[in-house]
């Protein structure tokens, strides 16, 4: 299904000469991937410190698009320079779900969203990604599937950062924003596991 996934080759186009630069200076796939998640978990620990302080989560839309060109850079420096190796594997997959519960959590504290709904998501998220994974082994390689995968997550968590710093959800609506992504990230992995079975049996 159509994902935002899909514009990652000409994002990576717009990066490639700052990768070959940070190549040529010994920096790592490994070393981005850490620190991506390392940006992602100090902007989450900040907005858990000042629970309900609404212009602090004006760091979540900045951080998402920071991660996401960090995340494009280390995969090009594994590709393109040789630095592939199955600790950055592990380390790509485990920082990822990661950076995404510390920037997903947070929004428990606000009362509008309701708890339940913000874990259902993060719980969610964890389940799309984790399904991407075993893409692997049913053979059919890392999964990165719609209709709500890990760019589509991004901008969607990034919108309700904003409307929410800016006090603009409806009342009537909030309360069903995070269930309506929690739903859209368990579709995500169902079509994750169709696409293994699939492999798998054709």
């Amino acid at each position: 299904m159509p994902t935002l996934y899909a514009l990652k080759p000409a994002f990576q186009d717009r990066l490639r000469p700052l990768v070959g630069r940070l190549a040529a200076m010994g920096v790592t796939a490994n070393f981005i991937t850490i620190a991506a998640a390392a940006l992602s978990i100090a902007a989450g620990v900040a907005i858990a410190t000042a629970p309900g302080s609404r212009l602090l989560l004006l760091l979540i839309p900045l951080v998402l698009f920071v991660r996401m060109a960090l995340n494009a850079m280390d995969g090009m420096l594994a590709r393109e320079h040789g630095q592939a190796s199955t600790l950055g594997m592990y380390l790509n997959e485990i920082c990822d779900v990661v950076s995404d519960l510390v920037l997903i959590l947070p929004f428990a504290a606000f009362a509008q969203f309701g708890a339940w709904g913000v874990v259902a998501f993060a719980i969610a998220a964890m389940l799309a990604e984790f399904a991407g994974v075993l893409g692997i082994a049913a053979g059919i390689g890392r999964n990165y599937a719609g209709p709500f995968g890990k760019s589509d997550r991004a901008l969607g968590l990034g919108v309700v950062a904003v409307l929410t710093a800016a006090g603009l959800w409806p009342a009537v609506i909030a309360p069903l924003v995070f269930p309506v992504m929690a739903t859209l990230s368990l579709l995500t992995a169902i079509n994750r596991i169709r696409a293994g079975l699939t492999g798998k049996t054709g």
